[in-house]
């Protein structure tokens, strides 16, 4: 109780909508909350759906990317041994076995090969009197088959020749050569005889 009587002022009704200063100051405090709680639950319905709806829809958050990337740095080992066993194996060497070794085959007979079968021309060119018969003596002992054998009837020689028809004969021509030692040896299609021997003059 106090000292001093009741008054008009005293009197405050009790369903006043405004019961003090300290309430109405309260108001505008709480309007401003709003637009903060606001942007806090936007955000949150955000981060939502990115965590738990994008990585369905096959986007994958960056922190995942970022991570994957370190973890194939990190191991560069592994990396380097899936590499390596995707590279081919070399090929193994074939064996000796698998190598096949040529067949010895005889060597063609060449075509210049020496045909003592085939008749051999002798004729004296040379004027001496039985000197073609004693040189075909001679070519017969050494196995050659003989052919015509008499005077020459062409034109005179200067030295002993021995004409031969076509390079086939001038294997057996060469080796008449060396035979009878005559070194003149030419090709000749003047002749139907394959080889024919002609002694010119200083025959011995």
């Amino acid at each position: 109780m106090t000292r001093y009587a009741r008054d008009e002022f005293d009197r405050v009704p009790e369903t006043a909508a405004r019961q003090g200063v300290h309430r109405a100051a309260g108001a505008p405090s709480r309007r401003k909350l709003w637009p903060i709680l606001a942007v806090g639950i936007a955000a949150l319905a955000i981060g939502l759906v990115s965590f738990l709806i994008l990585p369905k829809l096959g986007f994958a958050p960056a922190g995942s990317q970022v991570s994957s990337s370190l973890q194939s740095a990190a191991s560069p080992e592994a990396s380097a041994g899936t590499t390596a066993s995707a590279q081919p194996s070399a090929s193994p060497e074939p064996s000796a076995s698998a190598k096949s070794e040529p067949s010895a085959t005889p060597s063609p007979t060449p075509s210049s090969a020496v045909n003592k079968t085939q008749g051999i021309a002798i004729y004296n060119g040379s004027g001496t009197s039985g000197l073609a018969a004693r040189v075909s003596s001679i070519v017969q002992s050494d196995g050659w088959t003989l052919g015509q054998v008499g005077n020459w009837g062409g034109a005179p020689q200067k030295t002993s020749v021995i004409f031969y028809a076509g390079i086939a004969q001038k294997a057996n021509a060469e080796a008449l050569s060396k035979l009878l030692d005559i070194p003149t040896v030419l090709d000749s299609a003047e002749f139907q005889v394959p080889v024919v021997v002609v002694l010119g003059p200083g025959f011995k």
